[in-house]
Order: C-alpha cells, then structure tokens, then sequence
C-alpha cells in the first residue's frame, strides 16, 4: 500500500502536506476541511483554510484556494478555479475552466457556464436555465 498523502512546495517556498481524499483521490492540503460524502476527482486541489461540503464534487483539474467555501451539492467542474475566500452555494454548477474570483459570491442553485469569469468580490445569481439576474 503507497503512502495517501504528497508534499508540494509552494510558490513561497514553503512545503505544504496533501492527503489523498478517500472518494475521488484528489488532494486536499492539511488545514482543508472537506466532508467525507463530497468527491474530490483526482487532479484536482483543495488548499488550506477551505470547506467542501458534503455531496459537493470537484471535477479532476478544478482548483479550490484557501478559505474558499463550497457548499452541499455544489459542482465545480473540470479545470475550474475558485479563488481565495469565494462561496459556492448549495447546488450551484461552476462550468468548465470557470474563474470565479478571490472574495465573489455564487448562490445556490446558480448555473454558471463553461470559460467564464466571475470577478474578484462579484455576486452571481441565475435562474435554473443559466441566465444571469440582479443580485
């Protein structure tokens, strides 16, 4: 049986311990908080201070950065990217190499496209067919 964690050296040089979450074998660094029912695909990343809720998914590629927060049933998929101290809501669909930004608000049940950019501190609400409405 191999190890279920890997040391990655950040861009600050400072060596941060990833574990292997049991359903997906994503990495999930020490000091990331993600619920046993959620599914972290392989390829993807959770950084410190961060929250995946349970029946959440991060599709492999997906990036979730520190104290980022992804609520119950939320997709993040494939290649997406969700910035420092961002919130997913519960059941919200990130689309594939989506950028939401550091701060931003996606709420729950929002449907966000594939190759989209939500900006730093930006709220986001959709109706159930994607279409954006005032927040």
């Amino acid at each position: 049986m191999g190890k279920n964690y890997v040391d990655i050296e950040n861009d600050h040089g400072e060596m941060l311990r990833y574990r292997k979450h049991v359903n997906g074998r994503g990495l999930v660094a020490h000091g990331a908080k993600v619920h046993p029912d959620a599914r972290v695909e392989a390829g993807a990343y959770i950084e410190p201070g961060a929250q995946v809720a349970a029946g959440a998914t991060v599709a492999s590629g997906a990036w979730v950065e520190s104290e980022a927060l992804i609520g119950p049933g939320a997709y993040i998929d494939a290649n997406a990217h969700i910035g420092p101290k961002a919130a997913v809501g519960a059941r919200a669909h990130i689309g594939v190499r989506t950028r939401v930004g550091a701060g931003a608000r996606v709420a729950k049940n929002a449907k966000i496209g594939d190759d989209e950019a939500i900006p730093e501190g930006g709220t986001v609400v959709t109706d159930a067919r994607g279409l954006h409405l005032a927040a």
